[in-house]
């Protein structure tokens, strides 16, 4: 077993959104969890010299290149967090492993199923531990709805709808951009479906069977001055699904909602009660259990607080809330739990093949207009 104290050196590639939350994660999860080593953050890569040099002293790295290839050959670095456009995932993580590193890569796998199992080979093959960026599996208000659902708190699930809408493409004057490109995959079914995806499987195994449909709202972006640019993704799809032991599931997801900024919507229906939870509201969990008198049945509203951990890591009142970020820390802490050879609450590369088989069936069913099984 790894020594669980020794320091990892770190190699971040790409500093955007995810790759600034990865940088705030591994700043953080010292101080917040207390129980692990200071990760060393050796090395930094972006496209460019100066801008890697800018974003390594802006997030705490000791060195820069714009060369991701010298990054995972470091022999300063342990572990590599990737959180570069989805088409180059596959490639990067795959070199990261033969090179001896852990791999911490934002989600998806790859635009290419191919991808995606060269990437779980790569993975068995180097006996690195390989983690997919699923954070909101972390959140503690989703792991209070994991222990009401084994502990039978609404009886047997019969019943899942999940949700994912956001609105940063509603707007039909928003320019072309990578995610509008099909090398970056099929749009919203694997951009967002994965998220929810994440949430169904961890709770209820993986799909069996599923039927897709996608829409494209806008046929073109504004590529420059008066250019338009043909859209090749789709920004909405709607899926019915079947999971193993026969769950009855389906999932919306909507990249052109607007008025919706980070919606995950769950609703669990089971035979005593039923749970609902919503991403933007994301301490709260709302359970109803169809016992006592009628007259006083509803939802109960819970609000995670120092009872439901590892919140109390971050805040020791309740109602105070923790963001986006700190799942991310909470993530970063499971991943060193699983270098360090513990339990771990992870989404592996082979968990992570099973989402994107889920994924890919859809688009097959997409293109064919019925039922495909998931293989």
């Amino acid at each position: 077993m790894a020594n669980s104290n020794a320091p990892l050196g770190v190699g971040l590639i790409g500093t955007g959104y995810m790759g600034k939350c990865h940088a705030l994660a591994w700043n953080a999860v010292k101080p917040v969890f207390g129980d692990v080593a200071r990760p060393r953050l050796e090395l930094l890569c972006e496209t460019s010299e100066a801008y890697a040099s800018a974003r390594a002293e802006e997030f705490g790295f000791a060195r820069s290149t714009s060369d991701w290839h010298a990054l995972v050959s470091d022999p300063a670095i342990d572990v590599v967090s990737i959180t570069t456009p989805n088409a180059f995932h596959a490639e990067m993580a795959i070199a990261a492993l033969k090179a001896g590193k852990h791999v911490w890569c934002e989600k998806p796998m790859a635009p290419d199923f191919a991808d995606a199992l060269a990437m779980k080979a790569a993975a068995e093959e180097s006996g690195r531990v390989a983690v997919l960026g699923y954070n909101y599996i972390q959140n503690p208000a989703f792991r209070e709805i994991a222990r009401l659902i084994g502990e039978g708190a609404i009886g047997t699930p019969f019943q899942i709808r999940a949700e994912m809408d956001e609105d940063f493409m509603a707007d039909p004057d928003t320019p072309f951009f990578w995610k509008n490109a099909s090398s970056s995959g099929y749009g919203a079914l694997d951009d967002f479906a994965v998220h929810p995806l994440s949430l169904i499987q961890r709770l209820f195994g993986r799909v069996e069977r599923v039927f897709c449909d996608m829409a494209m709202p806008y046929a073109t972006r504004p590529d420059g001055g008066d250019e338009a640019r043909a859209v090749e993704t789709h920004d909405m799809a709607n899926l019915l699904m079947r999971l193993e032991g026969g769950l009855q599931a389906s999932l919306q997801v909507n990249r052109c909602a607007w008025g919706r900024k980070g919606r995950i919507a769950l609703q669990v229906f089971g035979s005593k009660g039923s749970i609902l939870y919503d991403q933007e509201r994301m301490n709260e969990v709302e359970l109803y259990r169809a016992e006592g008198d009628a007259r006083q049945q509803g939802f109960a509203r819970i609000l995670t607080g120092p009872q439901h951990p590892p919140y109390d890591r971050f805040i020791p009142a309740p109602g105070h809330g923790l963001g986006f970020n700190d799942l991310k820390v909470i993530e970063c802490r499971e991943l060193l739990r699983a270098i360090a050879g513990e339990p771990a609450s992870v989404i592996s590369f082979a968990d992570g093949l099973e989402i994107e088989r889920a994924v890919h069936a859809a688009a097959r069913s997409f293109e064919v207009g019925g039922w495909v099984e998931v293989a």
